[in-house]
């Protein structure tokens, strides 16, 4: 009857109760086996429910008594038990379980060890429930930078310790082996420390956008003689983070500040790519450059002032020249970067001298994608337009001959300032190009922008541009070349004839040819007839009245 009545007893007992007996029995019992044996049956419930073993449901029962206060002691639990501290010690391991597990937090206070229950053991506890910590296995590179932020999140309030904080860390990374970005984290082969560092770098930038990170605001996560000894190694730059190229200084205007850090354009590409993240849309625009080699050779024809000042530019950024022009501007104190702005009337080939200028010097073009740099989100298209210039600068230090940055089209970004701008659009499209003019003055690279409406650019990019080429409309003998360039089977005299009559630019011509050749392919055309031509040409004038069908003639 009795031993039924213990079974019916325990059945009901809770976890509460459970820790009150077990606290009330521990108290100066020196946690004798005696104490051990009166509290058994309490300690089973507890080591039952929670998978513990009976060393740590005490010690568990302890912190849990002692929860309203967040920096819980261990020599409050050698008085409370009246064992020496040396006793408590050999419970530490026990203890460091209950960390390991989110059952207790190590905090700081003060320099000393210190402990705290979080709240949510507590709200378990009171529904007689066991506390199941988030489940952090096997998640999402989205979910994982959630976890990040509350780990740093509860190291910036003193809740966990150092310690703590890179326990935590290196549990998050071991238990999601599967994310890109895990994978890349521990292939760096990084210590404890430079671990940490790196993380709570890529925390800062993609949760809070922060890309001029402080000392102060990565000091949560380190003691202090480790945190002197980082701020020792980044501001000399030997930092292990940075030799591999994945921390930098921030730079203010073409300076390096070395009392601000961030993640390099490398570490964010391989880091961070998996998140998809918008500031760094333009970064993924870019990585596919269009190389020189890929670029297929065609003549243009240009007036003679044109095409004197071509193999003028093309002459500059022949490697040897380029190299020598750039160390001397550069001993001078010059800017050494070269802007240059295409501009004329649509068709006349200024995307293809740009491109054609790639190919003969052996440099590839880092293309931008204005409509693409510019979000709906407001402040997105000015990070995405910064992000442009690191990753070209990145290109820059990583390539063995410097690249080009083509602004095709650019006739949205470099128009007139709005004055007195109200509108949010207003507003950033005035941001956008500030950036732009900011980024022109200290540009170390090449940059050109092509664009058909020079008329409306604003006097602060007219200044900026070092080379300013004018594109007219062919004259009648570059005309006559096109024709017979686009059409080589055509006859001199109707090549000179259809130039003579229709003022087309080099585009034009160019859609003309390529009408001609689908008309051969279905019509099986030989040789191109001045009257086909001439009724494509007239098709061309979307102006001429008399011929307003829409497509291909039959």
């Amino acid at each position: 009857m009795e031993n039924s009545t213990k079974k019916q007893t325990c059945s009901k007992l809770d976890l509460l109760s459970a820790v009150e007996h077990i606290v009330e029995l521990a108290k100066s019992s020196k946690l004798s086996p005696e104490f051990y044996k009166k509290a058994a049956r309490y300690i089973k419930h507890l080591a039952t429910r929670f998978n513990l073993t009976r060393e740590q449901s005490v010690m568990f029962a302890l912190f849990i008594d002692r929860s309203d206060d967040s920096h819980i002691q261990a020599s409050e639990l050698a008085s409370h038990t009246e064992c020496s501290t040396t006793r408590i010690i050999r419970y530490m391991n026990d203890i460091d379980e209950l960390v390991r597990r989110d059952y207790i937090y190590r905090s700081k206070s003060s320099g000393r060890v210190s402990y705290q229950v979080p709240s949510e053991m507590i709200e378990a506890l009171k529904k007689d429930e066991v506390y199941t910590p988030r489940n952090i296995s096997g998640i999402s590179c989205d979910a994982l930078f959630c976890e990040l932020a509350r780990i740093v999140e509860k190291a910036d309030n003193s809740d966990i310790d150092a310690d703590t904080t890179l326990l935590k860390f290196k549990t998050l990374l071991e238990h999601n082996r599967h994310l890109v970005f895990v994978q890349k984290v521990l292939g760096y082969n990084l210590d404890d420390n430079d671990l940490a560092l790196l993380l709570i770098f890529c925390h800062l930038f993609v949760d809070d956008d922060d890309d001029e990170v402080t000392f102060y605001n990565i000091d949560c996560a380190f003691d202090s003689g480790t945190m002197r000894n980082i701020k020792y190694e980044l501001k000399r730059g030997i930092n292990t983070l940075q030799e591999k190229g994945l921390v930098e200084w921030s730079n203010e205007g073409g300076m390096a500040n070395r009392e601000y850090y961030r993640l390099t354009m490398k570490a964010k590409m391989e880091l961070l790519d998996e998140l998809q993240l918008p500031s760094l849309t333009a970064t993924r625009q870019s990585r596919n450059m269009l190389k020189s080699s890929d670029i297929k050779p065609r003549n243009l024809f240009y007036s003679s002032n044109v095409a004197h000042d071509i193999d003028e530019l093309a002459r500059l950024l022949d490697a040897e020249n380029y190299n020598g022009i750039h160390a001397r501007l550069q001993k001078q104190g010059f800017r050494c970067g070269f802007t240059c702005l295409f501009y004329g009337a649509p068709g006349t080939g200024k995307t293809e001298t740009v491109l054609q200028l790639a190919r003969r010097t052996g440099r590839d073009i880092m293309q931008v994608n204005i409509a693409e740099m510019k979000s709906c989100w407001v402040g997105e298209s000015e990070k995405n337009i910064k992000a442009l210039f690191d990753t070209y600068r990145q290109r820059v230090k990583e390539s063995a001959m410097v690249p080009i940055l083509l602004f095709n089209e650019a006739d949205a970004i470099i128009g007139k300032r709005q004055e007195g701008a109200e509108r949010a659009v207003e507003k950033m499209e005035n941001s956008i190009q500030n950036i732009i003019l900011q980024e022109m003055e200290t540009l170390d690279g090449i940059l050109i922008a092509t664009t058909n409406l020079a008329q409306n650019m604003d006097k602060a990019f007219e200044r900026r541009f070092l080379y300013k080429i004018r594109f007219d409309k062919p004259t009648v003998e570059a005309r006559t070349a096109i024709w017979r360039e686009m059409l080589p089977s055509l006859d001199h005299s109707d090549a000179a004839m259809l130039a003579e009559r229709y003022d087309f630019s080099g585009g034009q011509i160019e859609n003309i040819a390529r009408h001609y050749a689908i008309d051969a392919i279905l019509h099986g055309t030989e040789k191109p007839t001045i009257e086909l031509l001439s009724e494509h040409c007239n098709n061309e004038r979307i102006s001429n009245t008399k011929n307003n069908r829409i497509g291909f003639a039959f």
